[in-house]
């Protein structure tokens, strides 16, 4: 065996699994060489969860990247030769609407996002999968792209190292597991082995259900557990005999029983003859601690393989001899069948990326088969480039915040989340049960007490209406706040918000807006950092007090982060984020600072220093000056919009920064929590309408048309493109503004942010629809999606009923062709088709067009 390397340009801990190999050739096609792959066991693995992978692929997700990296995945196995395109399908039970309206859906978001998924009748679902009882069914979706990767994906994984081996790009060492990640100064130095050690300046973790083990061994908090999965196997089955292929039938998932069927192929290929079941547990699923997975040396069958208890399936087990009859006439294969360990984390999503924690460690984790050479092409170009082709928030690792890295709440929700794999179908408004409660404002009390309705955001809760308005603003507004008929529109909405809202505009409403995340920046590079970051201006002139309303950009000029920085002093800023967004931001930021050498620079996190509580509302300045000394500080000449100063409120220190996000006169009020409940109660007895999230976050936002990051606002599109570009480019160089620059002289862009609204949006049985999630935007003369020329697919990116403006309102990326006020489209939501109508091309409000009302 080679020795061991004294030093590495990278090294790739967990080289045997698909993730690990994928995600060496992809470095190698970037101009990567020196890397060292190492493996705790043979390569290809014969431990990891690659070993045991059923290794199908569907294009069925209601995630535009995850649909990305699975049809790279699907036609990268192909050009090899390692994939069978044989079609699979997913099936709603007789009596199961909720899964049937689920096929819908999947089909929506398809449409949204580039498969070619559709609906078909049962009978065409038998002739498709002769083992189905198609009397059990209502109804299936078929996407002709899914397919088997053979012979396996541990062989792929296995030819895929041997060709990097060949290249000479690569060093391949098996049975060398990695004992420790040494950091020094927060950055990687090298990896001890037992058979020495290698100095390298970057290490990519693919190590899937160990992962954590080596993420603490470097600092580093992986989020995921391991979960056990059933497999069961029976046979023989005669009739797949002769057929010489590695998969006869298209593939199966009856998700309403969280189960799926495949056919192992001919007895003479690699695993033939078989019919297998899977399934995944959704009402105790079976999380087991990285920590406690057997070493290779005591597993009766392989540390990611456990046994299996036929009880613990039973009953969805004779639920889909039902459905596949055949399942009930073969034998049960007891020695081939077991329990395989998967990854699971606490939202669903995979990890990738560089650790906040440490610079140069970086992630590839929670991968799926399916994604498995997506994931690795996505990675080497984020490593390469600095950025990979879509934007990566939904996978980046420095999504979550530290407390929701800790290893309690992490087990509770990978608990919740293993629940959910397959059924029930995930609404997307859905809040976690588990973890709840873990940052609360010190409003929270109060909120309580008046029957708040909380959600969940970044680890806060959000009261989203409150129940005590119930009675008496319903009430008021009834006949502006539509009731939502159809269930699936009403889950997780609570129509008293839209009510609050209304009465904001006509008094005063005071929102809790305590989840924002505050950054303190200082020190003498602060302001050439928050100007190299900022595409506005808020250094130089820019006086003590302003407040700037600004973007981050990405290398080439996308849209990285949406958020507002205030002058505190000479060198003294506050940037003020969104709750979700704003934990990225924050590695964003220090990691810019270093990437620039500007050392001199104090980043102080103050979220949890500060609670923000929002006043609004035409009656905001009448209701805010009893409790000043002197009220002539807040008058509108005294205090312009977009400022920000300190004031003494009823004796209480106040930090105020006169903007609004929802279009009305007021202050965002900033104070010390523990003058949190006296606030409350001064503006509270002073008649102060409590107002839910709901309004800021959603219904106020889209009447205003204003754009959220991560949803409305990615990398993969500009500011030119969403209308928010500032009038002039500041002399000053910024992050991504050679990019801008060229966006900038384009003729006209691809695509523009539209807000639209539905023309009409009673579905064939009369019943009003007010959409929830994303949804495909067609042309009404061929029905199909619209398509910009860089290729990207409109879909309404953001939905809200607007209880001011009285209409149904979106936002979405229209074709520059199509983007015209006036123009009708059509939205597809559940397979029906509505008008919808075209009522500003970029930014424009419809509830305050001339910003009157906000400014007043």
């Amino acid at each position: 065996m080679a020795k061991l390397p004294e030093s590495a340009d990278v090294v790739i801990i967990g080289q045997g699994g698909i993730v690990g190999a994928s995600v060496a050739h992809h470095l190698i096609e970037r101009g990567w060489s020196n890397i060292v792959g190492l493996e705790k066991s043979a390569i290809p693995t014969d431990i990891g969860s690659t070993s045991h992978a059923s290794d199908f692929c569907f294009t069925t997700s209601h995630d535009k990247l995850n649909i990305h990296t699975t049809r790279y995945s699907q036609a990268f196995y192909a050009r090899r030769g390692n994939y069978i395109q044989v079609g699979g399908m997913e099936v709603a039970r007789v009596g199961d609407d909720e899964r049937m309206d689920e096929l819908r859906r999947k089909v929506g978001s398809g449409k949204a996002f580039g498969t070619n998924v559709s609906l078909i009748t049962p009978s065409q679902a038998k002739e498709l999968f002769p083992l189905l009882d198609e009397s059990q069914i209502q109804g299936a979706m078929w996407d002709p792209d899914a397919g088997l990767v053979v012979p396996r994906s541990q062989t792929v994984a296995g030819d895929l190292v041997d060709e990097a081996v060949a290249s000479g790009h690569l060093q391949a060492f098996p049975y060398t597991p990695a004992r420790r990640i040494d950091v020094q100064d927060g950055r990687v130095c090298g990896v001890e082995t037992d058979k020495g050690y290698i100095k390298t300046q970057y290490v990519v973790l693919t190590i899937g259900i160990w992962g954590p083990i080596m993420a603490d061994t470097a600092g580093a908090a992986l989020p995921l557990m391991p979960v056990e999965h059933p497999l069961l196997f029976f046979g023989p089955y005669d009739a797949l005999k002769g057929t010489g292929k590695e998969i006869v039938y298209p593939l199966f998932r009856d998700q309403g029983n969280s189960a799926y069927v495949r056919d192992t192929g001919d007895p003479t290929t690699s695993e033939g003859g078989l019919i297998e079941w899977g399934y995944y547990e959704p009402d105790e699923p079976r999380l087991v601690s990285p920590w406690a997975i057997a070493e290779p040396e005591t597993a009766r069958m392989s540390p990611s393989m456990r046994d299996l208890n036929l009880e613990q399936v039973m009953a969805a087990y004779e639920k889909a001899i039902d459905m596949t009859p055949i399942l009930g006439e073969l034998g049960w294969e007891e020695k081939r069948s077991f329990n395989g360990l998967l990854s699971v984390t606490p939202d669903g999503g995979s990890m990738i990326g560089e650790t906040p924690e440490v610079r140069n460690l970086w992630f590839c984790e929670a991968i799926w088969v399916k994604d498995g050479p997506g994931a690795g092409k996505l990675l080497a170009d984020w490593l390469t480039d600095g950025q990979p082709e879509l934007d990566p928030h939904s996978v980046d690792i420095a999504r979550f915040y530290p407390p929701q890295k800790a290893r309690g709440y992490v087990y509770d929700r990978c608990y919740e989340t293993a629940k959910k794999i397959y059924t029930p179908a995930v609404h997307p408004r859905e809040p976690y049960l588990s973890g709840r409660r873990l940052r609360t404002s010190p409003f929270y009390p109060r909120e309580v007490e008046l029957g708040a309705y909380f959600m969940e955001a970044a680890g806060w809760e959000r009261a989203h209406g409150y129940r005590s308005n119930e009675a008496t603003l319903l009430e008021r507004y009834r006949d502006r706040v539509p009731e939502r008929a159809h269930e699936w529109d009403s889950r997780h909405f609570w129509e008293v918000s839209d009510a609050e809202g209304l009465a904001m505009s006509e008094g005063v409403g005071m929102i809790n807006l305590s989840h924002f995340c505050i950054l303190d920046v200082s020190g003498a590079d602060a302001e050439a950092l928050m100007e190299y970051l900022s595409v506005a201006r808020v250094g130089g002139s820019t006086p003590v007090g302003k407040g700037v309303y600004t973007h981050f950009l990405d290398d080439r000029g996308g849209i990285r982060a949406d958020l507002t920085i205030v002058r505190l002093g000479q060198q003294q800023y506050r940037v003020i984020c969104g709750g979700d967004t704003g934990h990225r931001d924050l590695v964003w930021i220090r990691r810019m600072s270093e990437r620039q050498g500007l050392t001199d620079v104090h980043i102080e996190d103050r979220t949890e220093a500060l609670a923000t509580l929002g006043l609004w509302g035409p009656k905001a300045r009448e209701t805010l000056e009893q409790f000043l000394d002197d009220p002539d500080e807040i008058a509108n000449d005294n205090f312009p919009f977009a400022t920000a100063r300190e004031l003494r409120v009823a004796g209480i220190p106040v930090w105020a920064f006169r903007i609004s996000y929802v279009g009305e006169q007021g202050w965002e009020l900033y104070i010390a929590p523990c003058y949190g409940l006296r606030l409350w109660d001064l503006l509270f007895d002073a008649g102060v309408v409590p107002v839910g999230i709901e309004t800021y976050a959603n219904t106020r936002r889209l009447e205003n048309s204003l754009r959220l990051q991560n949803v409305d606002l990615e990398t993969d599109y500009n500011l030119y493109e969403a209308d928010l570009a500032r009038k002039k480019v500041k002399d000053a160089d910024f992050h991504g503004k050679a990019g801008y620059l060229a966006q900038r002289q384009r003729p006209r862009q691809a695509a523009y942010l539209c807000t639209l609204s539905m023309v009409d949006n009673r579905d064939a049985d009369g019943v009003a629809r007010y959409p929830v999630g994303q949804w495909p935007i067609l042309d009404p003369a061929t029905n199909d999606v619209l398509v910009d020329s860089e290729g990207r697919r409109s879909y309404n990116t953001s939905a809200a009923f607007g209880p001011s403006v009285g209409k149904m309102l979106l936002l979405g990326y229209i074709p520059a062709e199509y983007a015209e006020e006036g123009r009708e489209l059509v939205l597809e939501y559940f397979s029906e088709h509505y008008p919808i109508r075209i009522e500003a091309v970029g930014y424009r409000s419809l509830y305050d067009p001339g910003a009157a009302r906000m400014r007043s």
